[in-house]
């Protein structure tokens, strides 16, 4: 099977359920929201099961008879209070820099969160309230705190961000 089929040349593109839709619909730039984020975790790596929830995410966003599993966001929480518990609290704003893995997890947490922007904006809002939106949501804070995790691990001063 070729990796083309020409049905997507004329600006549509078809969801799981057979229904085509315009390549600049809200759904469509959700799901790509989603895609590109998922496809940086790939870049940075050994984040395969958060990568396996945003394919499941994406099939329901495109008509795929499939649930999200609330318990995926509350797995999240408790990654997050762990590693909180171990680092300084954070009272400021800081810059988003440090190890390369740490820079990237941040700029994949900027990702995360034009995904949610995305997900806002779907007109089936249903898709995005149950256990998704959450998720989304959540996902960004484990990758803000993972990027702080991985500086602290490696001993990385974080850098304070004042007003000038």
């Amino acid at each position: 099977m070729s990796v083309y089929t020409k049905t997507g040349d004329k600006g549509k593109t078809g969801l799981f359920n057979g229904k085509r839709v315009l390549k600049s619909s809200k759904t469509i730039n959700a799901i790509g929201a989603i895609d590109e984020l998922n496809s940086y975790l790939g870049v940075i790596g050994k984040l395969t099961e958060i990568q396996k929830n945003l394919f499941t995410i994406n099939s329901i966003l495109s008509g795929a008879k499939l649930t999200f599993p609330k318990d995926a966001t509350k797995k999240l929480e408790r990654e997050i209070d762990a590693m909180e518990g171990t680092m300084p609290v954070l009272t400021n704003f800081i810059i988003y820099s440090g190890t390369p893995r740490a820079t990237k997890l941040y700029y994949a947490r900027a990702l995360a969160r034009r995904a949610e922007r995305s997900l806002i904006a779907v007109p089936n809002i249903q898709y995005t309230i149950h256990n998704i939106l959450p998720y989304i949501n959540r996902l960004s804070d484990y990758l803000f705190t993972l990027a702080r995790f991985t500086n602290f691990k490696k001993k990385v001063k974080e850098e304070i961000w004042k007003v000038v």
